[in-house]
């Protein structure tokens, strides 16, 4: 065994303090020098990450106690990323499961738990965030142990050391009542209860990629684990893969190692350490690096099925190729692609027409993750509804269901019950802790699209909605499309505040005065049932008889502002989401106000 290191993984639900736990442990390691100046969340360093405040990419990090290497990997708490959970905790020979002390154990925190036993992986439990006034971490640890109990684990998991902290205080203790000093408690249960990495020094080298990156110098970047032998500078290897033939010899021209937030050049990795090989463009997730003559690849690493497909298309409407830079068919594919290959829980195929492609993903953020992504490097392209992914089991057709908890204040439980019940959910579950009320849905996926909205209306903006895959069951009947229909621009223009004006009593805008609109083009939410063009660039008619005062001043409400995700979730099946790098606009599929109604006679036909 080597003795000297330990690889622990950090899994824990959104917003449970993993990131922030990882910088307590930085400065208790004395991994950061005194008085540098860095951010919270250290690892968080993807724009979107800090923007919301979650983490998206799985991280690996380390720093040493007592002579011991401590590899750490940070993974994502949103279900949405659970392909990154189930690469990386292949790097791992136990994790870390925080739990907030109030909230107790949520729908990621079972997503993680699984996989980990499903490795088995031994896990280690800390009671995070006991500073919170709320804290009740003696029923959280017991609705821990029955959390653990309902997954199946073993006896020996089942007695699981626990800790009890303040990542953003930087303390733990072995008891709640416990002198709250610093992270020692912490450091001692992770060497003494992690074990430690299984050696075969004198084998053969098997090197697995969990994880792809890129940089200008080096290419292609591999991130994974030494199972067995050594990995040198030099060393000339093969990937290979279990389900397909092995790939070009190539040579080791990079080879790093990471320490606390840098990563340093090394000579050799042994064998149960995280190495960090450039260079690679061969190289894929789960491919296994091999001696030229000792071809011995290890399993592949297996994900669950994407539960979301959507459309990603060419932009067709009047305004396109004037923000974008990427605009394209072979552009798109080209950035689809080299996502597939980072992130393998994504799927590019085909679309409809020849240019439109089919993406699959885990869920709507996920997909709008990438969406985001691409805007940002400059691509134009459109968008449709996304849509679950139906699969055969046992020759009948079934759709995948949700776990799916929501916190809410005890006064809106019966509207969200009523909601989400008309949306073909079961209630499983409900609880209440403190003011507000856990509630637990098997819900059908499709039926949580469009959810989030309006359970934010239902309760005036306090529900946190949180889900994660269950299984695949039968079709679970018709689900409320969207209620209300939208207001379409029937000409091109500017919009012009006294239009707008006029037109405040059809429905909520989502443009504010002087912004171009084209033909088609969705403009807001009509307060009935069916779409109505208007028009919104039309004038004021000027005269030469104007009475002094008599003009009044238009004020109009702020127009409605949805982000990605909203949108994503608002448009419907004959719609598109045209986005480019400086905007996000609905329109109608067809443009014309003819053409829609030729399309719904045909349809009806």
């Amino acid at each position: 065994m080597t003795t000297d290191i330990r690889n622990i993984a950090i899994v824990a639900h959104v917003d449970h303090g993993k990131t922030t736990l990882v910088d307590a442990m930085f400065r208790f390691a004395g991994a950061l020098r005194e008085g540098q100046d860095v951010p919270d969340c250290i690892l968080d360093s993807n724009p979107q990450e800090r923007e919301r405040g979650i983490t998206i990419l799985a991280k690996n990090t380390s720093v040493t106690w007592h002579g011991t290497r401590i590899n750490i990997v940070d993974t994502p708490g949103h279900a949405d990323f659970g392909g990154q959970v189930e690469r990386t905790l292949a790097m791992a020979d136990a994790i870390l499961l925080l739990v907030d002390s109030f909230e107790g154990p949520m729908p990621q925190t079972r997503f993680v738990l699984r996989k980990a036993f499903e490795r088995g992986l031994r896990a280690l439990v800390m009671v995070n965030k006991l500073d919170r006034p709320d804290a009740r971490p003696h029923a959280v640890l017991d609705e821990v142990f029955d959390l653990f109990v309902d997954l199946g684990a073993h006896d020996e998991q089942l007695e699981f050391p626990v800790v009890y902290g303040s990542g953003r205080d930087g303390y733990a203790m072995v008891e709640p009542e416990d002198e709250r000093k610093d992270l020692r408690p912490l450091f001692d249960l992770l060497l003494a209860k992690v074990p430690a990495p299984q050696s075969d020094l004198d084998g053969p080298l098997r090197f697995q990629a969990a994880t792809l990156e890129h940089d200008d110098h080096l290419g292609r970047i591999a991130v994974g684990r030494v199972s067995r032998g050594v990995l040198r500078m030099g060393d000339r290897l093969r990937p290979c893969h279990p389900d397909h033939e092995p790939g070009a010899p190539l040579t080791v021209r990079s080879l790093l190692r990471q320490e606390g937030l840098q990563r340093i050049a090394v000579d050799e990795v042994v064998c149960g350490d995280i190495a960090v090989v450039g260079g690679v463009d061969e190289v894929s997730i789960g491919d296994t690096l091999c001696p030229l003559d000792a071809l011995e690849p290890l399993p592949a690493i297996t994900l669950d099925e994407p539960t979301l497909s959507m459309e990603f298309r060419v932009n067709t409407s009047p305004f396109a190729g004037q923000e974008g830079k990427y605009v394209t068919s072979r552009r798109i594919l080209d950035r689809l692609e080299k996502a597939s290959a980072r992130d393998v829980a994504l799927r590019v195929g085909p679309g409809k027409t020849p240019d439109a492609f089919s993406v699959d993903g885990r869920g709507v953020m996920h997909l709008s993750v990438l969406v985001e992504n691409m805007r940002r490097e400059g691509f134009e392209f459109a968008v449709g509804k996304p849509h679950v992914i139906i699969k055969e089991v046992d020759g009948v057709s079934c759709e995948p269901w949700e776990r799916a908890t929501i916190e809410v204040p005890g006064d809106s439980a019966g509207r969200i019950i009523d909601y989400l019940g008309r949306r073909r959910g079961e209630m499983v579950h409900m609880d209440t802790v403190g003011a507000l009320a856990q509630i637990e849905f098997l819900i059908p996926a499709r039926g949580l699209i469009g959810a989030r909205t309006a359970l934010l209306t239902l309760s005036q903006g306090e529900a946190i909605l949180s889900h994660v895959f269950e299984c695949y069951r039968p079709d679970g009947g018709p689900i409320p499309r969207r209620t209300s229909g939208v207001l379409i621009a029937d000409r091109a223009g500017d919009s012009v505040a006294y239009s707008l004006d006029g037109l405040t009593d059809r429905g909520r805008f989502f443009v504010a005065p002087g912004v171009p609109v084209y033909e088609g083009m969705i403009i807001g939410e009509n307060n009935r049932g069916e779409d109505l063009d208007v028009n919104v660039c039309r004038a004021k008619k000027l005269t030469n008889m104007r009475a002094a005062g008599r003009d009044d001043n238009v004020k109009l409400p702020p127009p409605l502002d949805m982000s990605l995700e909203e949108l994503l979730e608002y448009v419907e099946d004959n719609e598109l989401l045209e986005v480019t790098p400086t905007n996000l606009r609905l329109r109608k599929n067809v443009l014309t106000e003819v053409g829609r109604r030729k399309e719904a006679r045909r349809l009806k036909v």
